[in-house]
């Protein structure tokens, strides 16, 4: 599987500036890809004012989503700010070639933020099947949660886009390779780069790390559009061999 990471600063409670931006993105993509990755809340930067900016799915964001999926013959995943019965999510969306959309909402809020207190937490974790791959695609927060993540319906690919600050990157890095290395899994953590309104400072390190935690592409602070080529029967081989995850622990997720 061919896939773009999109690591860029973002504007500002602006969907239509960044959707615009996103726009071009994609549209210089030099080569085919079949999934392409956004970072959080791509569409108004890691905002705790959702009133001013959240959207429906039938929001100008969400259809323009579908349309570039449907023209541009790829999928595409990010997280964005949704209103949905009077309650407000960080929600991911895997938008399919065809238009169809899966969901995730992020289950751990980030209680430092206030995120807890404005956004409704979600509870259900998401596989998404693609191209012959299982996929697992987590928010931010959710990187420091290693339980929610555990590979027990093996999947092929977990995927963190992420709102995460330069000075806690240090986790950030260990974390994915942890995540990569218990899971045996291919990991993919996108970040975003520049500063928001809140004077936080993000530096990327977007990155790939494969199933025994060794690096496909190597955290990266530049903006860019980075794309990795992944083998999933290397991922089997390993697999078969160690056989490490025949040993993981049964537990019930409350």
């Amino acid at each position: 599987m061919k896939i773009a990471l999109v690591q860029s600063s973002l504007f500002w409670e602006n969907p239509t500036a960044n959707r615009s931006h996103f726009d071009e993105k994609m549209n210089a993509l030099d080569q085919d890809v079949d999934l392409v990755v956004l970072p959080e809340m791509f569409s108004t930067g890691f905002t705790m004012q959702p009133k001013t900016v959240a959207e429906d799915m039938q929001g100008e964001t969400v259809l323009w989503l579908q349309s570039l999926a449907k023209a541009k013959n790829i999928a595409i995943t990010g997280s964005l700010v949704i209103k949905e019965n009077d309650s407000y999510y960080n929600r991911l969306l895997f938008v399919f070639p065809s238009g169809e959309i899966q969901f995730y909402n992020k289950r751990h809020l980030f209680t430092l933020a206030g995120e807890d207190q404005i956004y409704k937490s979600g509870n259900d974790k998401l596989i998404i099947e693609y191209k012959g791959w299982k996929i697992c695609p987590l928010v931010c927060y959710d990187l420091r949660f290693p339980v929610f993540a555990r590979n027990v319906e093996d999947y092929d690919l977990l995927i963190y886009v992420a709102n995460w600050p330069s000075s806690r990157i240090q986790a950030w890095d260990a974390l994915l390779k942890a995540r990569a290395i218990e899971n045996m899994s291919y990991t993919i953590g996108v970040n975003r780069i520049g500063q928001d309104d809140y004077k936080l400072e993000y530096n990327g390190h977007s990155q790939v790390v494969d199933f025994i935690g060794n690096y496909i592409l190597e955290p990266i602070e530049a903006k860019g559009v980075f794309i990795v080529e992944l083998n999933k029967a290397e991922q089997l081989l390993a697999r078969k061999k160690f056989n490490f995850l025949n040993d993981r622990d049964s537990f019930v997720l409350k």
